[in-house]
């Protein structure tokens, strides 16, 4: 497995190696030792369930801690005085937001796990490609963790141009500069080359339906792509997916090949993706879309009665173990439904009851 302890530059041509089911096996039980002794809420949490590191030889049996702890715990093995950053969810602002704490060490572990997945699915063929963050900067957004994200990508992507169009309202909501997006589409039009539209799927309606109000489109050039991380939550009319994309297509000219749908969490160190841009440049794009993590992380789904791995094709709790989570908790388990699909998962949406969430919805 790629080391985690670096933020080297990844290029695309560079292979993910799987560790074999043992070997993640072993990580991920040594890990587990670690926190129970280094995170105390986690310790109290695994001992009201009987389960200490002795007691266990499968990583698939430690205690998974539910996303919602994050709000009210600590957990963390950082002491207070070197916690230099916080990431906190996203939500409604009545809510108060999870907390997820890191120090420059935990903050190069973070990095370093997003680069090569980031890469392997995103800049396949990309030599040239600009990018475009429909987000605000990290200095109007400094607890988002998917912000940091993006910034960690213009410093280690330093050579590609790079631009946030993102900006904040007066409530601290996040919006859209449609003048800086439109600007900046016409300049990749104008120069030729290919742009990756980074963001949220309510900050893509708002584009959109600009665009739809002014009888605009674009034709951008060939080897254009879009990410999006999902997130409406009374920000942007609701759109299904399959539509946002269809009009993303329709008036940017990006094929359904080149986007690229993306499931992350604050409280997490490594994020999934559903697709990997072809090389070629037009297709359907029409095979299935499975979200997969990177090979250091494993999705389960979960049955919400029993916490049992449910049987392929049918419905559960997302589950993940993540060993990028070192000075946090390594399994966390979430509020959001899913399709077992092998060893991935067809998102389907929150729980009913479950807070609603999404990066858009960030509340400074």
């Amino acid at each position: 497995m790629r080391s985690l302890n670096s933020s080297a530059k990844y290029k695309d041509h560079e292979p993910v190696r799987i560790p074999l089911e043992s070997e993640f096996n072993q990580l991920a039980l040594a890990l587990f030792a670690l926190q129970f002794e280094h995170v105390e809420p986690y310790r109290r949490l695994c001992a009201g369930r009987r389960i200490t590191p002795d007691k266990i030889t499968l990583w698939s049996d430690t205690p998974p801690v539910p996303a919602a702890a994050f709000k009210e715990f600590d957990l963390t093995s950082i002491p207070a005085g070197e916690r230099t950053t916080v990431f906190h969810s996203s939500g409604t602002t009545d809510q108060r937001p999870s907390r997820h704490f890191h120090n420059a060490e935990s903050l190069r572990l973070y990095e370093a796990s997003l680069l090569p997945w980031f890469t392997t699915h995103l800049l396949t063929g990309a030599e040239a490609l600009g990018l475009m963050i429909l987000t605000p900067s990290p200095a109007l957004a400094p607890h988002s963790s998917l912000v940091h994200m993006f910034e960690t990508l213009r410093r280690e992507l330093s050579s590609r141009d790079f631009r946030f169009t993102g900006t904040i309202d007066a409530t601290g909501a996040w919006t859209l500069d449609t003048a800086a997006t439109l600007e900046a589409l016409r300049k990749s039009m104008a120069t030729e080359q290919p742009v990756a539209l980074l963001g949220t799927a309510f900050s893509f309606v708002h584009l959109l339906d600009h665009l739809a109000a002014c009888a605009s489109s674009f034709a951008l050039p060939d080897g254009s792509r879009v990410m999006e991380t999902g997130g409406y939550k009374g920000r942007s009319r609701n759109l299904p997916k399959s539509e946002l994309h269809a009009l993303i297509t329709r008036c940017l000219g990006i094929p359904p090949s080149h986007i690229v749908c993306e499931y992350g969490m604050s409280e997490l160190s490594s994020q999934a993706y559903d697709w990997k841009v072809r090389r070629t440049e037009r297709g359907t794009g029409s095979e299935a879309r499975v979200f997969r993590f990177p090979p250091w992380a494993r999705a389960r789904v979960v049955s919400p009665e029993t916490g049992g791995e449910v049987a392929e094709g049918e419905t559960g709790l997302i589950q993940i173990c993540d060993l990028a989570n070192v000075r946090s908790v390594m399994v966390v388990q979430t509020e959001d439904l899913a399709v077992r699909r092998g060893n991935g998962f067809e998102l389907i949406g929150r729980a009913a009851h479950a807070e609603p969430r999404g990066c858009s919805l960030l509340n400074l």
